[in-house]
């Protein structure tokens, strides 16, 4: 068994970098959990942009999420804005797809079209 000085022994508490990243330990100064996240998520699309429409857990609210989009979360966020402007209602980004509220498939669909993306209705 080890001894109370052992046990006691390791660093509990530092403010010599400040706030820290849970995930990686860094300052979050120097932290790259960010970057590489969302690496990460624009190498694991394919290219096609999906358009779908989705009620579930919404309480029966139809909700078109268009996921699929190869751009960072800046560049999605004004994508986002730009296509809640075109449909006339609200939205949000979550996780890297956008959810415009309502079933707006087709405007969508022609709006993305025209900026040059391939899209494809994806769910039944």
């Amino acid at each position: 068994m080890a001894s109370l000085r052992d046990q006691l022994g390791g660093l509990v508490y530092s403010t010599e970098h400040g706030k820290t990243c849970p995930i990686c330990r860094e300052a979050l100064e120097a932290c790259q959990c960010d970057e590489m996240s969302e690496q990460q998520r624009l190498a694991a699309l394919d290219g096609v942009v999906r358009i779908r429409r989705e009620t579930s857990g919404r309480k029966g609210k139809g909700v078109t999420t268009v996921s699929g989009i190869p751009l960072s979360s800046d560049d999605l966020k004004a994508l986002a804005k730009t296509l809640k402007k075109r449909c006339g209602t609200g939205g949000a980004v979550k996780e890297g797809i956008i959810e415009i509220q309502g079933d707006h498939r087709d405007t969508l669909r022609q709006e993305l079209l025209a900026l040059g993306y391939q899209v494809k209705f994806a769910g039944g």
